[in-house]
């Protein structure tokens, strides 16, 4: 049977709450999403200009709509999740993390071992976690394992193998690691007692535990048994050691999940902190490849169902930094201020320092692919019609008109060029013009690369404002460039970034990586045009004075100005301090050149 037409599919959607799927021509699936109403939803995609490139072409695709209606939004949410993991669509967010994680086993049998494993085994045994590394898991074993003595050997203890003598103790008794419960020398209760110690322990609640010991403690100290309230009192040590490490927010926050977004042009960083009794007992975080432009809120919300699922979380309470909509029965925190709102930022912190690693993995492992996201993205944030890959950026240098030069910085995939940087004595503007000057540099930088047939760079900046900015069209007017390289100026105040032809500024983002890039070509072209202003205005300055002085070479001025350090300390020098430098006859002619009317 053929298919109706995407018209007539659109008008039978109903408006009840269910998961849409788009597939193509040839029947492959091409994006899963959400809605409280299907109609609504699925109809937007067809009856507005989308802002997103991607959106459109993925709309110009589709060839069948198919739906699945659910009895409410987070059957919705927890539906569209697992059609993503199963169908890989290439417009959905791509969640990079496919790994399994470890566990923390409580066997289900007599005297119970605890080990950590990444298989789940459905036989009735307890799993805590999922944790982030094994490294974690190990930290809390050895806590545990200092704690309390627990078997590790897989024998069936069962109560009338045990009675009939079948096990012998092993070395782990004698090493003092187990209390032997193979030969009864423990009793199952005391035994249990521990593993409910333990349950309380992973689950981040050391509460009882402590207690417990202090009173075995204070039971040996009453006995007189001092060795034994010491060795008490060292696993109370290590317990609150533990704790103390673990615990940064306030205890009274419990049973609460954490979560945070960064983002990108290209990837999204969601991090999920668990807390249990005031303490974080998990972080994890992921990274997500954007593919329709998602929102941040649309990101933390598929990160959100994903996590809880995946870390198999129960809590009722999430905090997040903006409301999101993830289903009913749970209670959504947005904090405002207080140890809340520190928990929240924390979380923030970590996606952040997340997202930071992965950049410098990337730009050992995959240099490209950093460059290409820092030039995809200072396209879209400057308007430009392509990529940015050669920048060059001019300065002015003059002090009250003397010494006029001019810098020109080049920059090569985000990257400094120092062999393609060029300087410019000023030289057909009289005082200081600064967008005469401009002007010039301007005229003068591309009249010469087109002569030599060099090529030309995607994206001139020059630094100052509206002024700045429309010298450097004239020149590009003059030479026939206009339109065919892009050009904006860039104003020290408040880094505004003017546009030929437009009075309003551009304001980018501060943290930025696009504004980044153009403040480090401003600052460099800005160091490079000063330093080069400052040796000539240095020149000029021994020039006119202590070489201008008869008798007096170059060789006499750099020892004196080794020795006074500036021009001021040589004036001032005595008849006899000069003498000590260069010699009674030349600090003769020196000090009288400055001291005689």
């Amino acid at each position: 049977m053929e298919k109706p037409a995407l018209e007539v599919q659109l008008k039978t959607l109903p408006s009840n709450p269910g998961v849409y799927q788009y597939f193509d021509k040839n029947g492959k699936i091409l994006y899963v999403g959400k809605a409280k109403n299907l109609k609504k939803r699925v109809s937007s995609y067809f009856n507005k200009k989308h802002d997103s490139h991607r959106i459109g072409v993925m709309v110009k695709k589709i060839h069948e709509i198919r739906h699945i209606v659910v009895a409410s939004e987070t059957d919705a949410l927890l539906l569209e999740n697992n059609l993503i993991k199963k169908h890989q669509p290439r417009f959905n967010v791509m969640l990079k993390d496919d790994k399994t994680y470890p566990w923390i086993c409580i066997k289900n049998e007599r005297f119970p071992r605890v080990f950590p494993t990444r298989r789940l085994i459905k036989d009735g045994s307890e799993y805590y976690g999922p944790f982030t590394s094994f490294k974690t898991v190990n930290t809390l074993l050895d806590l545990i394992k200092g704690l309390y003595k627990l078997r590790t050997c897989n024998y069936d203890l069962a109560e009338d193998k045990i009675r009939n003598g079948k096990y012998k103790v092993c070395l782990e008794y004698h090493l003092g690691n187990c209390e032997g419960p193979c030969e009864a020398f423990q009793g199952e209760e005391e035994y249990n007692k521990n593993i409910d110690a333990i349950r309380q322990i992973v689950k981040g609640n050391f509460k009882d535990s402590l207690q417990r010991f202090r009173n075995q403690m204070k039971e040996h100290a009453e006995n007189m048994e001092f060795e034994d309230a010491q060795r008490i009192k060292n696993k109370i040590d290590v317990l609150e050691n533990y704790q103390s490490k673990s615990t940064v927010v306030n205890p009274k926050i419990n049973n609460v999940d954490v979560f945070s977004v960064v983002t990108d042009e290209g990837y999204g960083y969601v991090n999920f902190l668990q807390l249990s009794h005031g303490a974080i007992i998990r972080s994890h975080t992921i990274e997500m490849k954007k593919k329709l432009d998602e929102s941040d809120r649309e990101l933390l919300e598929l990160a959100i169902v994903e996590i809880r699922q995946r870390f198999n979380s129960n809590s009722k309470e999430i905090f997040v930094p903006f409301k999101v909509d993830v289903g009913e029965g749970l209670t959504i925190t947005v904090p405002k201020l207080g140890d809340k709102k520190k928990i929240v930022e924390l979380s923030e912190r970590n996606a952040k320092y997340f997202r930071q690693e992965r950049f410098k993995q990337m730009k050992i492992v995959d240099p490209d692919r950093h460059v290409n996201r820092i030039m995809a993205q200072m396209k879209e944030d400057l308007r430009l019609s392509e990529e940015p890959r050669h920048i060059e950026c001019f300065d002015n240098s003059n002090i009250q008109g003397s010494n006029p030069v001019a810098a020109c910085v080049v920059f090569k995939n985000g990257k400094p060029s120092k062999k393609d940087y060029r300087k410019f004595n000023i030289k057909t503007v009289e005082g200081p013009n600064d967008f005469a000057s401009m002007e010039e540099v301007v005229f003068r930088r591309y009249k010469r690369l087109l002569n030599e047939g060099e090529e030309l760079p995607q994206l001139i900046i020059v630094d100052g404002g509206k002024g700045q900015l429309s010298s450097g069209v004239k020149a590009l007017e003059a030479l026939d460039l206009r339109g065919k390289i892009a050009i904006i100026g860039i104003a020290k105040r408040l880094e505004e970034i003017f546009y030929p032809g437009d009075s309003i500024p551009l304001y980018l983002d501060k943290k930025s990586e696009s504004l980044k890039v153009i403040q480090h070509l401003r600052n460099e072209a800005h160091r490079f045009g000063i330093t080069f202003h400052r040796n000539k205005r240095s020149k000029t300055a021994l020039n006119t004075e202590l070489e201008s002085i008869a008798g007096i070479g170059e060789k006499t001025v750099v020892e004196l100005l080794k020795n006074f350090r500036s021009l001021k300390r040589v004036k001032e020098a005595s008849l006899k301090e000069l003498s000590e430098v260069v010699g009674s006859s030349k600090a003769s002619i020196v000090y009288n050149f400055y001291h005689t009317e």
